[in-house]
Protein backbone atom coordinates (compact mmCIF):
# COMPACT_ATOMS: atom_id res chain seq x y z
CA UNK A 1 0.00 0.00 0.00
CA UNK A 2 2.54 2.53 1.10
CA UNK A 3 4.48 1.46 -2.52
CA UNK A 4 1.55 1.91 -4.31
CA UNK A 5 0.84 5.75 -2.55
CA UNK A 6 4.68 6.67 -3.05
CA UNK A 7 4.41 6.25 -6.90
CA UNK A 8 1.22 7.69 -6.97
CA UNK A 9 2.64 11.01 -5.47
CA UNK A 10 5.73 10.51 -7.70
CA UNK A 11 4.06 9.97 -10.76
CA UNK A 12 1.70 13.62 -9.17
CA UNK A 13 4.69 15.80 -8.69
CA UNK A 14 6.67 14.38 -12.13
CA UNK A 15 3.19 15.43 -13.69
CA UNK A 16 2.44 19.03 -11.75
CA UNK A 17 6.59 19.47 -12.95
CA UNK A 18 5.93 18.96 -16.53
CA UNK A 19 2.61 21.65 -16.50
CA UNK A 20 4.45 24.07 -14.64
CA UNK A 21 7.56 24.18 -16.82
CA UNK A 22 5.11 24.26 -19.86
CA UNK A 23 3.14 27.18 -18.27
CA UNK A 24 6.24 29.06 -19.70
CA UNK A 25 5.78 28.06 -22.98
CA UNK A 26 2.97 29.95 -24.79
CA UNK A 27 1.28 27.91 -28.00
CA UNK A 28 0.99 30.67 -30.48
CA UNK A 29 -1.52 30.30 -33.63
CA UNK A 30 -2.20 32.96 -36.15
CA UNK A 31 -3.64 35.47 -34.62
CA UNK A 32 -0.47 36.43 -32.89
CA UNK A 33 0.57 39.31 -34.79
CA UNK A 34 -2.88 40.88 -34.18
CA UNK A 35 -2.67 40.33 -30.10
CA UNK A 36 0.88 40.93 -29.46
CA UNK A 37 2.13 44.07 -27.84
CA UNK A 38 4.32 46.48 -29.31
CA UNK A 39 6.98 46.65 -26.44
CA UNK A 40 6.68 42.59 -26.51
CA UNK A 41 10.46 40.92 -26.51
CA UNK A 42 9.12 37.07 -27.58
CA UNK A 43 11.49 34.21 -28.25
CA UNK A 44 9.79 32.17 -30.39
CA UNK A 45 10.19 28.42 -31.62
CA UNK A 46 8.47 27.14 -35.03
CA UNK A 47 8.09 23.15 -34.58
CA UNK A 48 6.35 20.31 -37.17
CA UNK A 49 4.58 17.36 -35.59
CA UNK A 50 6.34 15.02 -37.74
CA UNK A 51 10.23 16.69 -36.97
CA UNK A 52 12.65 14.69 -34.66
CA UNK A 53 14.84 17.35 -34.06
CA UNK A 54 11.95 19.57 -33.10
CA UNK A 55 10.97 16.82 -30.50
CA UNK A 56 14.56 16.28 -29.03
CA UNK A 57 14.47 20.61 -28.26
CA UNK A 58 11.22 20.50 -27.28
CA UNK A 59 12.01 19.39 -23.32
CA UNK A 60 15.27 22.28 -23.95
CA UNK A 61 12.06 24.82 -25.12
CA UNK A 62 10.34 24.32 -21.94
CA UNK A 63 13.58 24.39 -19.72
CA UNK A 64 14.33 27.98 -21.13
CA UNK A 65 10.39 29.21 -20.99
CA UNK A 66 11.02 28.10 -17.31
CA UNK A 67 14.61 29.50 -16.46
CA UNK A 68 13.83 32.90 -18.31
CA UNK A 69 10.78 33.97 -16.24
CA UNK A 70 12.74 32.80 -13.04
CA UNK A 71 15.16 35.23 -13.68
CA UNK A 72 12.85 38.09 -14.54
CA UNK A 73 13.02 38.07 -18.21
CA UNK A 74 11.17 40.24 -20.28
CA UNK A 75 10.90 37.59 -22.84
CA UNK A 76 8.08 35.99 -23.60
CA UNK A 77 8.25 32.13 -24.57
CA UNK A 78 6.36 31.05 -27.52
CA UNK A 79 5.93 27.99 -29.69
CA UNK A 80 3.76 27.59 -33.24
CA UNK A 81 2.29 24.39 -35.08
CA UNK A 82 4.36 25.93 -38.39
CA UNK A 83 2.00 23.04 -40.12
CA UNK A 84 -1.15 24.56 -38.95
CA UNK A 85 -0.33 28.11 -38.50
CA UNK A 86 0.80 28.88 -42.15
CA UNK A 87 -0.19 32.42 -41.96
CA UNK A 88 2.09 33.19 -39.01
CA UNK A 89 5.08 30.99 -40.22
CA UNK A 90 5.28 32.61 -43.80
CA UNK A 91 5.02 35.75 -42.53
CA UNK A 92 8.59 34.77 -40.22
CA UNK A 93 9.69 33.56 -43.81
CA UNK A 94 10.32 29.92 -41.74
CA UNK A 95 11.82 27.68 -43.79
CA UNK A 96 13.29 24.56 -41.88
CA UNK A 97 12.77 23.36 -38.70
CA UNK A 98 13.13 23.88 -35.78
CA UNK A 99 13.55 27.67 -36.92
CA UNK A 100 14.61 29.88 -33.87
CA UNK A 101 13.69 33.55 -33.70
CA UNK A 102 13.49 36.84 -31.72
CA UNK A 103 10.54 39.63 -32.19
CA UNK A 104 11.83 43.20 -30.62
CA UNK A 105 10.12 46.44 -31.47
CA UNK A 106 9.08 44.63 -34.47
CA UNK A 107 12.61 43.84 -35.90
CA UNK A 108 13.25 39.97 -36.85
CA UNK A 109 16.38 38.29 -35.30
CA UNK A 110 17.13 34.76 -37.03
CA UNK A 111 19.12 32.19 -33.92
CA UNK A 112 21.98 30.72 -35.94
CA UNK A 113 23.90 29.01 -33.08
CA UNK A 114 23.76 25.18 -31.77
CA UNK A 115 20.46 24.34 -30.39
CA UNK A 116 21.58 24.10 -26.84
CA UNK A 117 20.11 25.67 -23.55
CA UNK A 118 23.12 27.91 -22.83
CA UNK A 119 23.71 29.24 -26.12
CA UNK A 120 19.89 29.88 -26.86
CA UNK A 121 19.37 31.63 -23.34
CA UNK A 122 22.58 33.91 -24.35
CA UNK A 123 21.09 34.86 -27.87
CA UNK A 124 17.88 35.59 -26.12
CA UNK A 125 19.57 38.06 -23.26
CA UNK A 126 21.79 39.62 -25.92
CA UNK A 127 18.88 40.29 -27.92
CA UNK A 128 16.69 41.32 -25.07
CA UNK A 129 19.40 43.53 -23.75
CA UNK A 130 20.62 47.30 -24.84
CA UNK A 131 22.00 47.22 -28.64
CA UNK A 132 25.14 48.84 -27.22
CA UNK A 133 25.97 48.20 -23.54
CA UNK A 134 27.69 50.49 -22.03
CA UNK A 135 30.29 50.28 -19.66
CA UNK A 136 31.06 53.04 -17.42
CA UNK A 137 33.51 51.75 -14.86
CA UNK A 138 36.55 50.23 -15.05
CA UNK A 139 35.68 47.64 -13.11
CA UNK A 140 32.43 47.31 -14.83
CA UNK A 141 35.11 46.79 -17.88
CA UNK A 142 36.64 43.92 -16.21
CA UNK A 143 33.55 42.04 -15.32
CA UNK A 144 32.37 42.34 -18.84
CA UNK A 145 35.78 40.57 -19.84
CA UNK A 146 35.28 37.65 -17.63
CA UNK A 147 32.22 37.41 -18.94
CA UNK A 148 33.02 37.37 -22.37
CA UNK A 149 36.14 35.74 -25.19
CA UNK A 150 35.20 38.26 -27.54
CA UNK A 151 34.04 41.98 -26.35
CA UNK A 152 33.68 44.44 -29.20
CA UNK A 153 33.89 47.68 -27.90
CA UNK A 154 33.21 51.37 -29.03
CA UNK A 155 35.71 54.03 -27.08
CA UNK A 156 35.26 57.58 -27.32
CA UNK A 157 32.13 60.61 -27.40
CA UNK A 158 29.37 60.85 -30.37
CA UNK A 159 30.35 60.65 -33.99
CA UNK A 160 29.78 59.64 -37.05
CA UNK A 161 32.35 56.31 -36.44
CA UNK A 162 29.58 55.71 -33.52
CA UNK A 163 26.49 55.73 -36.19
CA UNK A 164 28.35 52.90 -38.22
CA UNK A 165 28.65 51.17 -35.28
CA UNK A 166 25.32 51.09 -33.95
CA UNK A 167 24.22 49.91 -37.44
CA UNK A 168 26.58 47.09 -37.26
CA UNK A 169 25.51 46.05 -33.97
CA UNK A 170 22.07 46.03 -35.06
CA UNK A 171 23.20 43.35 -38.13
CA UNK A 172 25.78 41.37 -35.95
CA UNK A 173 24.09 41.66 -32.70
CA UNK A 174 23.02 37.88 -33.61
CA UNK A 175 26.28 36.90 -33.31
CA UNK A 176 28.20 38.87 -30.40
CA UNK A 177 28.12 41.47 -27.57
CA UNK A 178 28.46 45.75 -28.22
CA UNK A 179 29.95 47.94 -25.70
CA UNK A 180 30.79 51.66 -25.44
CA UNK A 181 32.89 53.21 -22.91
CA UNK A 182 35.50 56.44 -22.37
CA UNK A 183 38.85 55.86 -22.47
CA UNK A 184 39.62 56.38 -18.83
CA UNK A 185 37.65 52.95 -18.05
CA UNK A 186 39.69 50.99 -20.55
CA UNK A 187 43.07 49.33 -19.00
CA UNK A 188 45.96 51.82 -18.92
CA UNK A 189 47.54 49.15 -20.52
CA UNK A 190 45.85 49.49 -23.44
CA UNK A 191 46.98 52.04 -25.80
CA UNK A 192 44.83 53.68 -28.27
CA UNK A 193 46.70 55.90 -31.54
CA UNK A 194 43.02 57.83 -31.97
CA UNK A 195 40.11 58.71 -30.45
CA UNK A 196 36.95 57.72 -31.53
CA UNK A 197 38.32 54.06 -32.18
CA UNK A 198 36.39 50.17 -31.95
CA UNK A 199 38.50 48.06 -30.90
CA UNK A 200 38.32 44.14 -30.06
CA UNK A 201 39.13 42.30 -27.27
CA UNK A 202 39.97 38.87 -27.64
CA UNK A 203 43.08 36.28 -26.65
CA UNK A 204 44.64 38.49 -23.97
CA UNK A 205 45.24 41.06 -26.22
CA UNK A 206 43.52 43.53 -28.55
CA UNK A 207 43.16 45.38 -32.74
CA UNK A 208 41.98 47.93 -33.62
CA UNK A 209 39.97 49.36 -36.41
CA UNK A 210 41.91 51.34 -39.34
CA UNK A 211 39.64 52.62 -41.81
CA UNK A 212 42.66 52.81 -44.11
CA UNK A 213 43.94 49.56 -44.01
CA UNK A 214 40.78 47.50 -42.72
CA UNK A 215 38.19 49.09 -45.52
CA UNK A 216 34.43 48.20 -44.18
CA UNK A 217 34.10 47.98 -40.58
CA UNK A 218 31.09 45.32 -40.69
CA UNK A 219 33.62 43.41 -42.64
CA UNK A 220 36.51 44.16 -40.61
CA UNK A 221 34.23 42.91 -37.59
CA UNK A 222 33.31 39.42 -39.28
CA UNK A 223 36.70 38.94 -39.72
CA UNK A 224 37.28 39.70 -36.05
CA UNK A 225 34.64 38.81 -34.02
CA UNK A 226 36.19 35.01 -33.74
CA UNK A 227 39.13 33.81 -31.16
CA UNK A 228 42.08 32.74 -33.07
CA UNK A 229 41.75 29.27 -31.76
CA UNK A 230 38.76 27.81 -30.43
CA UNK A 231 36.64 24.55 -30.46
CA UNK A 232 33.95 24.54 -33.34
CA UNK A 233 30.96 23.24 -34.04
CA UNK A 234 29.33 23.09 -37.45
CA UNK A 235 27.10 26.53 -36.53
CA UNK A 236 30.02 27.93 -35.61
CA UNK A 237 32.16 27.12 -38.76
CA UNK A 238 29.55 27.90 -41.19
CA UNK A 239 28.82 31.45 -39.46
CA UNK A 240 33.03 31.52 -40.04
CA UNK A 241 32.14 32.01 -44.02
CA UNK A 242 30.90 35.72 -43.85
CA UNK A 243 34.97 35.99 -42.08
CA UNK A 244 36.69 35.94 -45.40
CA UNK A 245 39.68 33.60 -43.26
CA UNK A 246 40.61 29.73 -44.73
CA UNK A 247 40.44 28.01 -41.32
CA UNK A 248 42.51 25.42 -40.02
CA UNK A 249 41.04 22.29 -38.00
CA UNK A 250 42.40 19.97 -36.29
CA UNK A 251 39.59 17.34 -36.23
CA UNK A 252 39.94 14.77 -33.16
CA UNK A 253 37.84 12.28 -31.62
CA UNK A 254 35.33 13.15 -28.75
CA UNK A 255 36.85 11.31 -26.19
CA UNK A 256 40.34 12.66 -27.16
CA UNK A 257 43.42 9.96 -27.29
CA UNK A 258 47.10 10.97 -26.85
CA UNK A 259 46.91 11.39 -31.06
CA UNK A 260 43.74 13.23 -31.03
CA UNK A 261 45.53 15.88 -28.44
CA UNK A 262 48.72 15.81 -30.09
CA UNK A 263 46.68 16.87 -33.07
CA UNK A 264 44.99 19.70 -30.96
CA UNK A 265 48.03 21.34 -29.50
CA UNK A 266 49.86 21.62 -32.71
CA UNK A 267 47.14 23.63 -33.95
CA UNK A 268 47.15 25.61 -31.19
CA UNK A 269 50.58 26.32 -30.73
CA UNK A 270 51.09 27.65 -34.20
CA UNK A 271 48.07 29.49 -33.59
CA UNK A 272 49.58 31.37 -30.19
CA UNK A 273 52.83 31.94 -31.51
CA UNK A 274 52.55 32.74 -34.93
CA UNK A 275 49.45 34.76 -34.75
CA UNK A 276 50.91 37.97 -36.10
CA UNK A 277 52.38 35.62 -39.52
CA UNK A 278 49.10 33.84 -40.10
CA UNK A 279 46.01 35.52 -38.28
CA UNK A 280 44.85 37.94 -41.06
CA UNK A 281 44.74 35.05 -43.21
CA UNK A 282 43.30 32.02 -40.91
CA UNK A 283 41.09 31.06 -37.43
CA UNK A 284 42.02 27.95 -35.77
CA UNK A 285 40.06 25.63 -34.05
CA UNK A 286 39.45 22.07 -33.42
CA UNK A 287 36.13 20.01 -34.14
CA UNK A 288 34.87 16.88 -32.58
CA UNK A 289 31.50 16.23 -34.50
CA UNK A 290 32.80 16.36 -38.41
CA UNK A 291 30.07 15.63 -39.80
CA UNK A 292 29.95 19.10 -41.78
CA UNK A 293 33.54 18.15 -42.99
CA UNK A 294 32.24 14.53 -44.12
CA UNK A 295 29.50 15.99 -46.16
CA UNK A 296 32.17 18.34 -47.75
CA UNK A 297 35.08 16.00 -47.96
CA UNK A 298 31.78 13.48 -49.57
CA UNK A 299 33.64 10.87 -47.66
CA UNK A 300 34.22 9.75 -44.03
CA UNK A 301 36.13 12.16 -42.74
CA UNK A 302 39.94 10.74 -41.33
CA UNK A 303 40.26 11.46 -37.11
CA UNK A 304 42.65 12.63 -36.16
CA UNK A 305 43.73 14.59 -39.00
CA UNK A 306 44.33 18.38 -40.20
CA UNK A 307 42.57 20.81 -43.18
CA UNK A 308 41.75 23.82 -44.13
CA UNK A 309 38.48 24.75 -44.92
CA UNK A 310 37.71 28.25 -47.41
CA UNK A 311 34.35 28.39 -46.18
CA UNK A 312 33.57 31.08 -49.36
CA UNK A 313 33.31 28.60 -51.94
CA UNK A 314 33.21 25.18 -50.09
CA UNK A 315 36.85 24.05 -50.58
CA UNK A 316 39.35 22.53 -49.06
CA UNK A 317 43.03 21.73 -48.55
CA UNK A 318 44.53 18.26 -47.28
CA UNK A 319 48.44 17.84 -46.51
CA UNK A 320 50.06 16.09 -49.16
CA UNK A 321 52.17 14.26 -46.50
CA UNK A 322 52.24 13.49 -42.64
CA UNK A 323 52.88 16.41 -40.58
CA UNK A 324 54.45 15.47 -37.09
CA UNK A 325 56.28 18.73 -36.33
CA UNK A 326 55.09 22.32 -36.11
CA UNK A 327 57.96 22.65 -38.62
CA UNK A 328 55.45 20.50 -40.80
CA UNK A 329 52.18 22.63 -40.23
CA UNK A 330 53.81 25.61 -40.67
CA UNK A 331 55.06 24.65 -44.31
CA UNK A 332 51.35 23.47 -45.01
CA UNK A 333 50.02 26.35 -44.46
CA UNK A 334 52.47 28.67 -46.67
CA UNK A 335 51.70 26.09 -49.45
CA UNK A 336 48.23 26.98 -49.03
CA UNK A 337 48.68 30.90 -48.95
CA UNK A 338 51.08 30.36 -52.07
CA UNK A 339 49.15 28.09 -53.65
CA UNK A 340 51.95 25.08 -53.64
CA UNK A 341 49.09 23.03 -52.25
CA UNK A 342 46.24 22.39 -54.45
CA UNK A 343 42.29 23.35 -53.33
CA UNK A 344 40.27 20.75 -53.68
CA UNK A 345 36.17 20.72 -53.76
CA UNK A 346 34.41 24.15 -54.31
CA UNK A 347 30.78 25.20 -55.83
CA UNK A 348 31.87 24.39 -59.58
CA UNK A 349 28.79 23.07 -61.84
CA UNK A 350 30.15 19.63 -61.76
CA UNK A 351 31.34 19.36 -57.83
CA UNK A 352 27.71 21.23 -57.33
CA UNK A 353 26.28 17.30 -59.44
CA UNK A 354 28.49 15.66 -57.21
CA UNK A 355 27.68 17.13 -53.86
CA UNK A 356 23.96 16.36 -54.93
CA UNK A 357 24.19 12.76 -55.71
CA UNK A 358 26.29 12.16 -52.86
CA UNK A 359 23.44 13.79 -50.63
CA UNK A 360 20.68 11.57 -52.26
CA UNK A 361 22.34 8.59 -51.74
CA UNK A 362 23.47 9.66 -48.09
CA UNK A 363 19.46 10.13 -47.94
CA UNK A 364 18.03 7.16 -49.47
CA UNK A 365 20.78 4.66 -48.61
CA UNK A 366 19.53 4.63 -44.92
CA UNK A 367 16.50 4.83 -45.60
CA UNK A 368 15.81 1.46 -47.25
CA UNK A 369 18.17 -0.12 -45.04
CA UNK A 370 16.08 0.93 -41.69
CA UNK A 371 13.04 0.96 -43.22
CA UNK A 372 12.51 -0.85 -46.80
CA UNK A 373 9.09 -0.87 -46.92
CA UNK A 374 8.59 2.76 -46.13
CA UNK A 375 11.81 3.79 -48.50
CA UNK A 376 10.04 1.65 -51.00
CA UNK A 377 6.68 3.53 -50.87
CA UNK A 378 7.72 6.90 -50.34
CA UNK A 379 9.94 6.11 -54.11
CA UNK A 380 7.10 4.24 -55.60
CA UNK A 381 4.56 6.87 -55.08
CA UNK A 382 6.09 9.48 -57.14
CA UNK A 383 8.03 7.02 -59.98
CA UNK A 384 3.74 5.79 -60.44
CA UNK A 385 2.63 9.64 -60.47
CA UNK A 386 5.73 10.65 -63.16
CA UNK A 387 4.51 7.51 -65.09
CA UNK A 388 0.66 8.43 -65.11
CA UNK A 389 1.44 12.16 -66.45
CA UNK A 390 3.74 10.71 -69.23
CA UNK A 391 1.28 7.97 -70.31
CA UNK A 392 -1.75 10.99 -70.29
CA UNK A 393 0.89 13.31 -72.53
CA UNK A 394 1.39 9.79 -74.67
CA UNK A 395 -2.72 9.25 -74.92
CA UNK A 396 -3.09 13.72 -75.26
CA UNK A 397 -0.04 13.48 -78.28
CA UNK A 398 -2.20 10.16 -79.96
CA UNK A 399 -5.72 12.02 -79.64
CA UNK A 400 -4.08 14.83 -81.48
CA UNK A 401 -2.34 12.76 -84.12
CA UNK A 402 -6.02 11.08 -84.79
CA UNK A 403 -7.63 14.26 -85.21
CA UNK A 404 -5.11 15.25 -87.95
CA UNK A 405 -5.36 12.37 -89.60
CA UNK A 406 -9.33 12.49 -89.72
CA UNK A 407 -9.05 16.29 -90.92
CA UNK A 408 -6.56 14.75 -93.52
CA UNK A 409 -8.80 12.12 -94.31
CA UNK A 410 -12.34 14.13 -95.04
CA UNK A 411 -9.84 16.53 -97.31
CA UNK A 412 -8.52 14.04 -99.34
CA UNK A 413 -12.53 12.81 -99.93
CA UNK A 414 -13.69 16.66 -100.81
CA UNK A 415 -11.46 16.77 -103.28
CA UNK A 416 -11.95 13.85 -105.05
CA UNK A 417 -15.80 14.93 -105.02
CA UNK A 418 -14.74 18.28 -106.72
CA UNK A 419 -12.86 16.13 -109.72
Amino acid sequence: MSDKRNTFLLSALLLWSALSVSAFVEELDDSFLETKQPDDIWLIKFYAPWCSFCKQLDPVWHQIGSDLRSLGSPVRVGKSDASVYTALSKEFRVRTYPAILMLKKEVKYNYPGPRTKDDIMDFANRIAGPLVRSLSTPQLFLHAMSLHDVMIVYVGATSELKGNFTSVAEELIIHAYFFSASRDVLPKAVSLPFLPAVVIFKDGTFVTYNEEQDGDLKSWINRERFPNFFHLDSYTLYAMGESGKLVMLALVKRYMCDESLRYKNLVEKVAAEHKDTYSRDFCFGYMEDTDFITGLLMTEATVPSFIVVNLTNDGYFLPAASIETERHLLDFLNGVLNGSVESQGGNGVVQRVKRFVYDVKTTVIPLFTDAPLLGCILFSFPTCIVLFLVYLCCLARKEAAGEDDDDDDDGALQRRKNQ
